[in-house]
C-alpha cells in the first residue's frame, strides 16, 4: 500500500493544487526546509518537543514535502517530529492545511495541541488556538508511521480559516460515483486465502459455502488462484502475488473443473465470486516475462526491475506498452467468459494507469455486469472503473481509539472528510483486518483483543460502505496467515464470533440502505471512548442507532433520542427485544461492548 500511494502522490498533488488555484493568493506555502528528529523510544511528547522553546540543535534539516527514507530510515517504523515557524499577521483566523501525511499526525501550533489526523495520504487541516498570530509562530508535527518510510510527503500551507473547508474538496467530490448494481452496493464480502482456508483447495471452500451464506456473505473474494513463480521466491511457497501464468490455476488449489464447480455452486446459492487480479507485476519466471520482456520496466542499463526494493520477488510491468494492455484485457475477459466469475479485486490498483482500468471495465461489461474493487483510495477510481475502494482510513484509526489516545468521535470525522474527497455515492471497503494486516500487523483478536475484534467488526458493518470478513475471523482466528508459507486456520475454534457475524450479516441483508444511508453523531454523556451515531434510510424513515464502548471498562450512559425519532418502535438488534419509547436511552455497555437499536417509524 505504501508504494502505491508513493508513486501516485504526484498525480494527486497536482489535482489538488489545480482545484485550489483560485485561492493561490491567500496561501502561504510552508514547503521547504524543516527540522526533523526521530523519536524511536516515544519520549517526544513527555519531553515537550512540541514547545517553541525546545532545543533542536541536534535535529536534522529536511525538505518538506518528502519521505524520511531519504535520510536512510527506510526500515524505520515509529514517530518522527517536524518543526518550523511561520508568520501570520492578518486579523482573520488561519488554518494549517496538509495535503497528505504518511501515516498519522498530531499537530501543535504555538506550543499547544491543535489537532490530530488519522488516515494515510488524505488532506486535512487544523485550527490554531484562539488569537495566535505573529512573526514566528511555531508549528510542530509528530508523524506516526505504521510501515515503511513515513513523513510529511505532500505540501503544507497556511490558509484563511474560512477557506479551509472549501479547499479540502477534491475536484471529484462534486461528481457522482458510477452507479453500481444492487448486488454490488449491498455486498457483504468474504476474503479467502485458500492456502489457509482448506488443505483441499477449491473443493474445501465449496463444501463450506453454506456456512458463509449463513454469515450473510454475498461475495466471495479469492486471493490469487494462479501458479506462483519460483525464481527469487520468498519463503517455501512464495507469495500468491508473484504470478507465473495469468491463464493458469495453482495446482495447490485444484483443477479448472474444480474451480468451475466452485463458481457454479456459489451462483446456485445466489453468491458471487471475484478473484484477485495482479496487473502491476509478475514473477521473474513468468510466461509473460519469458515471452515478452519488452513489456516490462527497464532501468537505464536495460535491466528489468522490481516495482521497489522490497518486492524483490516480482518484476514490474510497463503500461506504456499498448500490446501489454491488450493482453491484460483479453486475460480479464477470459476468466469472466470461461469461468463466469463476477469481477476482480485489483491489487495495488493505483500503480496501474487509471485509463487502463477504465477501458478494462468497459470491455468486461460487454460480457456481464461485474464488481471491481480497487486496492487503493483514489477518488477518481469511483468515476468509471471501480465500484469500491479501500478505506484504510477507518482501519488506521482503530488502534488509537481503542488505546484511548484518540477520541472515538474521530471515526465520524473520517466519514465526514470522505464526503469532501470522494464522488457522491462512493462505496468504501470497511474492515478490521485483511490478508495484509493479518500477516504484517496482527490478527484482529490479537491486535484489538477478543472483545475488541467484535466491537470493531460491528463498527465496520454499521458504517456506510461494504463490509469485509477475512477468513477465520468468524472463529476468532489468532494465527498470522503467512503469505509465503502455509498456516492453516483452526476451524475447531468456537466462541461467540460466528454469532456476531451472523447477526451483523443479517442486519445488512435486511437493511440494504446501510451501504449508503446518512450518518450523524449523537450526543451522550459517556466520554471520549464512547461513539454514538445514527444511520437513517431517508426513503423509509427507518434508523439504526449505534453505540460503541471502546474502553476496557464498562460504561453506563444516557443517549438522547433525536426528536424526529421519538415515535415508532425500538428494537435491540442483538437480543431482538423491544424497548419502551422514551426521550433517551439508558445504555449499559460492557468493556469493548456495543448496542444496536433499530428505530422504525
Amino acid at each position: 500500500m505504501k508504494v502505491v500511494e508513493l508513486l501516485s502522490a504526484a498525480v494527486i498533488v497536482l489535482t489538488w493544487a489545480a482545484g485550489c488555484s483560485g485561492q493561490a493568493d491567500s496561501h502561504t506555502s510552508l514547503n521547504g526546509m524543516w527540522k526533523f528528529a526521530v523519536d524511536s523510544v516515544g519520549v517526544g511528547e513527555k519531553e515537550e518537543w512540541f514547545s517553541g522553546r525546545a532545543n533542536r540543535t541536534g535535529w536534522k534539516d529536511v525538505t518538506v514535502p518528502g519521505f524520511w527514507d531519504e535520510l536512510g530510515l527506510a526500515d524505520y517504523d515509529g514517530a518522527g517530529w517536524y518543526a518550523t515557524t511561520f508568520a501570520w499577521k492578518d486579523t482573520a483566523a488561519f488554518a494549517v492545511m496538509f495535503e497528505g501525511v504518511d501515516d498519522d499526525a498530531d499537530v501543535w501550533i504555538a506550543g499547544r495541541a491543535s489537532g490530530s489526523h488519522t488516515g494515510y495520504n488524505e488532506p486535512f487541516f487544523v485550527l490554531p488556538p484562539h488569537g495566535v498570530k505573529g512573526d514566528s509562530i511555531s508549528l510542530v508535527v509528530r508523524v506516526k508511521d505504521n510501515g515503511g518510510p513515513g513523513g510529511l510527503h505532500r505540501s503544507v500551507s497556511v490558509v484563511p480559516a474560512d477557506k479551509a473547508e472549501e479547499l479540502m474538496k477534491s475536484p471529484e467530490a462534486s461528481r457522482r460515483a458510477r452507479v453500481s448494481a444492487p448486488w454490488v452496493k449491498n455486498a457483504v464480502m468474504y476474503e479467502v486465502y485458500l492456502r489457509s482456508f482448506s488443505l483441499d483447495g477449491f473443493r474445501g471452500l465449496e463444501r463450506r459455502l453454506k456456512e458463509l451464506k449463513d454469515l450473510g456473505v454475498t461475495v466471495v473474494w479469492l486471493m490469487p488462484i494462479h501458479p506462483v513463480g519460483e525464481l527469487n521466491r520468498k519463503g517455501k511457497l512464495g507469495s500468491p502475488y508473484a504470478i507465473r501464468d495469468f491463464y493458469g490455476i495453482n495446482p495447490e488449489f485444484g483443477s479448472a473443473d474444480d474451480f468451475h464447480s466452485l463458481v457454479d455452486s456459489a451462483h446456485a446459492l445466489d453468491m458471487r465470486v471475484i478473484i484477485d487480479l495482479v496487473a502491476n507485476h509478475t514473477a521473474w519466471d513468468s510466461k509473460l516475462l519469458l515471452e515478452h520482456p519488452e513489456w516490462f520496466t527497464h532501468d537505464s542499463d536495460g535491466a528489468i526491475v522490481a516495482p521497489n526494493a522490497s518486492w524483490s520477488d516480482v518484476a514490474d510491468l510497463d503500461y506504456r506498452s499498448h500490446e501489454l494492455r491488450k493482453y491484460m484485457i483479453a486475460m480479464m475477459r477470459y476468466w469472466v467468459r470461461e469461468f463466469d466469475i463476477d469481477g476482480y479485486r485489483c491489487d495495488v490498483a493505483e500503480l496501474v494507469p487509471s485509463d487502463f482500468w477504465d477501458v478494462a471495465r468497459r470491455e468486461l461489461e460487454r460480457l456481464k455486469p461485474v464488481l471491481m474493487l480497487s486496492e487503493g483510495s483514489l477518488p477518481g477510481h469511483h468515476l468509471e472503473a471501480f465500484d469500491i475502494t479501500y478505506a484504510w482510513n477507518t482501519y488506521d484509526v482503530l488502534t488509537s481509539v481503542l488505546d484511548g489516545s484518540a477520541s472515538a468521535g474521530r471515526v465520524v470525522d473520517i466519514i465526514r472528510r470522505e464526503s469532501r474527497r470522494y464522488p457522491q455515492g462512493s462505496l468504501r471497503l470497511r474492515f478490521n483486518t485483511n490478508h495484509d494486516k493479518n500477516a504484517w500487523d496482527a490478527p484482529a483478536v490479537e491486535k484489538f483483543g477478543d472483545k475488541g475484534a467484535d466491537v470493531t467488526a460491528a463498527l465496520m458493518f454499521t458504517l456506510p460502505g461494504v463490509p469485509l470478513i477475512y477468513n477465520g475471523e468468524e472463529v476468532g482466528n489468532s494465527k498470522r496467515l503467512d503469505l509465503f508459507e502455509q498456516v492453516v486456520i483452526d476451524w475447531k475454534s468456537k466462541g461467540r464470533h460466528r454469532e456476531v457475524y451472523r447477526t451483523l450479516g443479517a442486519l445488512r441483508h435486511d437493511h440494504s440502505w446501510l451501504s449508503t444511508g446518512s450518518i450523524r453523531p449523537l450526543k451522550h454523556n459517556g466520554g471520549g471512548s464512547i461513539l454514538a451515531y445514527v444511520r437513517t434510510d431517508d426513503s423509509s424513515g427507518t434508523s439504526l442507532l449505534c453505540i460503541f464502548n471502546f474502553a476496557a471498562r464498562a460504561a453506563v450512559l444516557d443517549v438522547p433520542i433525536p426528536e424526529d425519532m421519538q415515535h415508532g418502535t425500538t428494537t435491540d438488534v442483538v437480543t431482538n427485544a423491544s424497548l419502551p419509547r422514551q426521550g433517551q436511552l439508558k445504555v449499559h455497555l460492557p468493556a469493548f461492548g456495543y448496542a444496536l437499536y433499530l428505530i422504525s417509524p
